[in-house]
């Protein structure tokens, strides 16, 4: 005969399977986050799969190259 598992178990293995609160998603190959609004000098070049703003710090912003004619 096999027995369920008691409530505390199944509450705990949820628990586990959630994401920390504070933790963020990551985006730009690991090196911007998803955020609602960017702070500071971070610019937004892609969107994450949430639909939030994948915002990159200057530090790892591209550089962009301009055309001289």
């Amino acid at each position: 005969m096999c027995e369920s598992a008691p409530p505390f178990l199944l509450g705990l293995a949820g628990a586990v399977s959630v994401s920390p609160p504070g933790s963020t998603e990551t985006c730009w190959n690991l090196r911007g986050s998803c955020r609602e609004k960017c702070i500071s000098n971070e610019r937004v070049y892609v969107f994450c799969m949430s639909g939030k703003l994948c915002c990159v710090k200057p530090k790892d912003q591209p550089h962009t190259i301009t055309k001289k004619n």
